[in-house]
């Protein structure tokens, strides 16, 4: 036998919702009115299935893991088709994308959340073991750690904010260069998904003052598109 897991995710109104996986590339090979509003779309071996519900929240949306052998190019595509669709790729609110990222439990992944607060894990494996490696030593590059962890994996950016606030505001111990700017981007990001702009304005800002050499900004690559992602 050979199974198949399809998620069913939930929606105010179907149609945000399509335009948006329609943007990435996804076909809608269905769709009904009533007696419930339905919709399947599909790219490639990815199928995603939603349903209409009026009372439905977007803050309260649920989440679902897929799988590729190619995420670095899927994330690109779909950074491609948003940025047709919406003349930029969306970065903060609804919908968005978030950057790619290698996770401590050996995937590398990025998030996507779409018009209905859904929240789509798009990841690769680069490693057998799916325990979280050991966090390191140092305090930022621990707190870098722990707040990727909390925004990125467990949907918590409050909790983000909360880690990068403490260690930035330490008298006796100072980031490097590199650690400060990834810090404080990950702070503007994080500061969208609250919907707290100052901060993020403040964020970036802080962000873009700090003088890197041009080796950090090899090593910073990710950041520094994220950074033009979040000012746009």
């Amino acid at each position: 036998m050979t199974e198949k897991t399809i998620p069913i995710l939930p929606c105010r109104t179907l149609q945000p919702v399509l335009d948006f996986y329609t943007a990435l590339g996804f076909e809608v090979t269905f769709r009904q009115k009533s007696p419930n509003p339905y919709a399947v779309v599909e790219r490639g071996g990815i199928e995603l299935q939603f349903f209409g519900m009026r009372t439905h929240e977007p803050a309260e949306s649920v989440t679902c893991y897929v799988l590729t052998d190619d995420v670095d190019g899927l994330h690109a595509a779909f950074r491609a088709g948003l940025k047709a669709a919406h003349g930029r790729v969306p970065a903060r609110g609804l919908p968005r994308i978030g950057p790619l990222r290698d996770m401590s439990y050996g995937v590398r992944q990025f998030l996507m959340t779409d018009p209905g607060g859904n929240c789509i894990r798009v990841g690769q494996r680069t490693g057998e073991d799916r325990h979280h490696r050991r966090a390191p030593e140092g305090t930022f590059a621990r707190a870098l750690h722990h707040a990727c962890l909390l925004a990125d994996s467990k949907e918590d950016p409050a909790g983000a904010a909360k880690v990068i606030d403490r260690v930035l505001h330490l008298e006796d111990e100072r980031p490097t260069p590199v650690q400060l700017f990834r810090l404080l981007v990950l702070r503007a990001d994080v500061a969208g998904r609250l919907g707290d702009e100052e901060t993020t304005t403040t964020a970036l800002a802080r962000a873009a003052a700090v003088r890197l050499t041009a080796k950090d900004r090899e090593s910073l690559a990710d950041e520094l598109e994220r950074l033009e992602e979040l000012r746009n």
